[in-house]
């Protein structure tokens, strides 16, 4: 099971193994209080993505379409699924104040679809 969360949301037992997905680390957070597990900069957005997207709802679907092209030439999604296996509960973190339209939330979808 692949769950989202926001990063500064109380960690809880639920998460089961949490998963920092962003590139940066989220503002103001220290590791201690964070409880994040392992730290995937790999399996987020380029930072030229990153930075087109810049967290603009209309931009969503072209945000998706490169994304998902990233995704397909990244082998950490193999490190994901992996670890869904052996963990069972898996959360994947992110800072972006949208929970609607963030890379943790494609990222999930394509998990789920693939």
């Amino acid at each position: 099971m692949i769950r989202t969360k926001r990063a500064y949301e109380p960690p809880s037992k639920e998460d089961g193994f949490r998963i920092l997905v962003d590139r940066l680390w989220p503002r103001g957070m220290s590791k201690e209080s964070a409880q994040i597990d392992l730290w995937l900069k790999d399996v987020a957005p380029s930072d030229s993505l990153r930075k087109w997207f810049s967290h603009d709802p209309e931009k969503w679907p072209g945000f998706k379409e490169r994304y998902h092209k990233e995704l397909e030439k990244k082998s950490i999604i193999r490190t994901i699924r992996s670890l869904e296996e052996e963990k069972g509960a898996i959360t994947l973190l992110y800072s972006a104040k949208d929970t609607k339209h963030n890379n943790a939330v494609f990222l999930q979808e394509y998990l789920q679809r693939n």
